[in-house]
């Protein structure tokens, strides 16, 4: 019998931002790698002492205390836990870090290095933490798993880990959700939020790496005619001033509006309403969104940095994020061009298949072989 122990302690069953990005990893992760793992294996997922969230498969261990508070669960996890993981065969260290005391094999999931290429987003404290503790845990660890070449490529790069010890595990979309709804659908949608016909859609956290900025002077040179309405969706992130401040600068009031954090339930009928998804990101680890977009049948218009062309591969017109002119034309491309938008729509369809949490799932399972044959 084989036992895996998963720390799972950023799993959150709470509503809100922290349902998003690692705890859907973890989510999804804890719902597919069990089921599709041979009969003769057995999983405990180490959560908080308030998370009440099952698996099927899955043997939840939970935390003597709340573990929401990241410092208090750095030092669950550090001075507690090491403590329970004699029985298990192999530990997945879910987020960046692991127990300097581990007895078992290891590996760990890194979803981007962030803390490296934009060290201005945390704390002191935070970086310094990550930074050493990442690198620690990566050194250790008998695989890595990284989310895309991109962040696989940055960990060889940045942090030095030999590029044959990391496996590309890339993430999958929820296919009971996001995909082309009904026109029925579409239209309560649209009437239930007042939307109009046409509208461009832009979904992420406002900060700078979402670049924003870029979008909205692009968005500016467009005849008047052809500045279809664009919707922010997302929560403000840091240094949000210059965002608003572009859009009061070039006279968009009327035209751009910011509806703050869109509820994980209505994003697919969102996706689905607008004309074209645009994703100007600099850093991205994945770009979920993206791939959201297009397995909703939404043509797409992203950057060619980082992750993003992994994950649009040809289906969405890529663009260099600094280049005003570029995001300009492409714009009003996706104004006129209906056939391009078909195009796009049936492309992104077609290469939203190839990413799903099943494979996802296949490949961890694989990695775990590998870490237990080290």
């Amino acid at each position: 019998m084989t036992h895996i122990g998963l720390n799972a302690h950023l799993l959150s069953s709470q509503a809100g931002y922290r349902s998003a990005g690692i705890h859907g990893y973890i989510d999804h992760i804890l719902r597919y790698v069990p089921t599709l793992a041979p009969d003769d294996w057995q999983f405990t997922a180490m959560v908080g002492g308030a998370n009440q969230a099952t698996y099927e498969r899955v043997r939840m261990q939970r935390a003597k205390w709340d573990t929401e508070s990241p410092s208090r669960r750095i030092l669950w996890e550090q001075t507690q836990q090491p403590f329970q993981l004699g029985q298990y065969d192999l530990y997945h260290a879910m987020a960046f870090v692991a127990p300097l005391y581990l007895p078992a094999p290891m590996v760990v999931t890194v979803y981007d290095l962030t803390f490296m290429r934009y060290p201005e987003r945390l704390t002191t404290a935070r970086r310094l933490y990550l930074r050493m503790f990442t690198a620690l845990t990566c050194r250790r660890a008998k695989r890595i798993l990284a989310i895309s070449q991109s962040t696989a490529d940055d960990l060889t790069n940045l942090l030095g880990i030999p590029a044959e010890k990391i496996d590309v595990t890339p993430l999958g979309y929820d296919t009971d959700r996001f995909y082309p709804h009904s026109q029925e659908e579409i239209d309560a949608f649209r009437t239930l939020h007042d939307l109009p016909e046409r509208f461009w859609l832009f979904v992420g956290t406002l900060e700078p790496r979402k670049n924003l900025v870029t979008l909205l002077n692009a968005y500016a040179k467009l005849p008047p005619q052809e500045q279809v309405p664009l919707i922010l969706g997302g929560g403000k992130g840091w240094m949000v001033d210059d965002i608003f401040a572009t859009i009061e600068r070039h006279g968009l009031s009327d035209r751009v509006s910011h509806i703050g954090f869109i509820p994980t339930a209505d994003l697919p009928l969102w996706y689905n309403s607008a004309d074209l998804f645009v994703y100007p990101s600099v850093f991205e680890g994945f770009g979920l969104p993206v791939l959201e977009a297009m397995a909703c049948g939404t043509p797409v218009i992203t950057s060619n940095v980082s992750s993003l062309p992994e994950v649009a591969g040809t289906a969405g017109l890529t663009l260099p994020p600094d280049d005003v002119s570029a995001w300009t034309d492409a714009l009003s491309r996706a104004y006129h061009n209906m056939s391009w938008r078909e195009t796009a729509r049936q492309e992104g369809l077609d290469r939203a298949q190839h990413f799903t949490w099943e494979r996802t799932a296949q490949l961890t399972i694989e990695s775990y072989r590998q870490a237990m044959r080290v």
